[in-house]
């Protein structure tokens, strides 16, 4: 009996032993995993800030190739609007002799018969009444003026903004619309036909959809400057196609090789000559449908043009 209890007591301990080794070995990798796992999230978190400071390189290297165009279009309407500052202050100066002239009738400092002699005299260059209608254009066209200045740089300053990733229930046919606007004179070189039709609201963050189509119409307008013929033409569709959100741009400009098509979402790669690209352009628009759960195709084929589709699901939360 003793034996027995003897032979217990040790198997007891063994096992005891055996389990706190063990439990020991768990609390140990259980650390390891922790470690390695803090420093994933650490590493993952890098990336991302990585990614988003490629992002905003490529903005600031599209600003430089969208600059000539957007100085361009703020040009027009300043210079019309100075010039009308310009005739204003000629304005001014018959306002100056009216209300002075009333200033000294009021005083009893002339005559009735006088006043009148001095608002001939004044208005014998140009009417009141023709006055006074040019006062108004001026200031209409002025105001439309830089309306539009305010547009272009309300847009550009909206472009150029770092985005936060924060994602809002949005439509993405504005981001499309913002794109188009922004580079409107940029593209005044091709004929650009739209067809956007109403879109489903979605999870979505509008400035990334807003990169996508900026650099997807630069590609395409690029494109059709290298092309054989004289004028491209840019088609931009916007539609809701078998329960998917369906954006296209095609273009009828130079194409792509099948061995260009398989690099073009590889950093760094461009085809374009030292220094007027950064090889990043496709490889975030890459980045930016695929953070939005979408696909791109491209269809290319050399000297007759090229169509991008990104496809998104729509995400309701």
């Amino acid at each position: 009996m003793t034996d027995n209890n003897e032979d217990y007591q040790q198997a007891y301990l063994r096992e005891r032993s055996a389990r706190m080794q063990a439990e020991q070995l768990v609390e140990d990798k259980s650390r390891v995993l922790y470690a390695l796992n803090q420093e994933l999230v650490k590493k993952v978190a890098d990336l991302e800030h990585q990614q988003q400071l490629f992002i905003q390189a490529e903005k600031m290297a599209t600003l430089g190739t969208l600059s000539a165009g957007i100085a361009h279009e703020i040009n027009n309407p300043l210079a019309y609007a100075m010039s009308n500052i310009e005739c204003l202050q000629g304005t001014r100066l018959v306002l100056d002799k009216l209300l002075k002239l009333n200033h000294e009738f009021i005083a009893g400092e002339l005559t009735e018969t006088e006043l009148k002699t001095a608002l001939i005299q004044i208005q014998t260059p140009q009417s009141f009444s023709q006055i006074r209608e040019d006062v108004q254009e001026l200031i209409a066209d002025s105001s439309e003026g830089l309306r539009r200045i305010n547009t272009i740089v309300r847009n550009l300053l909206n472009f150029a903004r770092p985005s936060n990733n924060e994602k809002q229930l949005a439509d993405m046919s504005d981001s499309v619309k913002n794109a188009l606007k922004l580079l409107k004179n940029q593209l005044s070189s091709c004929k650009v036909s739209t067809d956007i039709r109403p879109l489903p609201l979605t999870w979505c963050n509008l400035a990334s959809i807003n990169q996508v189509m900026v650099n997807l119409l630069i590609n395409a307008k690029q494109a059709c400057d290298m092309a054989s013929h004289d004028k491209g033409h840019i088609h931009v569709s916007v539609g809701f196609v078998d329960e998917k959100i369906s954006i296209t741009v095609s273009d009828t400009g130079c194409g792509m090789s099948e061995e260009v098509k398989m690099q073009i979402f590889n950093p760094f790669f461009t085809t374009k000559p030292v220094g007027t690209g950064t090889g990043m352009g496709m490889s975030m628009v890459y980045t930016m449908v695929t953070d939005h759960q979408g696909t791109i195709e491209v269809k290319s084929t050399e000297d007759e043009g090229t169509q991008v589709n990104c496809l998104f699901p729509v995400i309701s939360n």
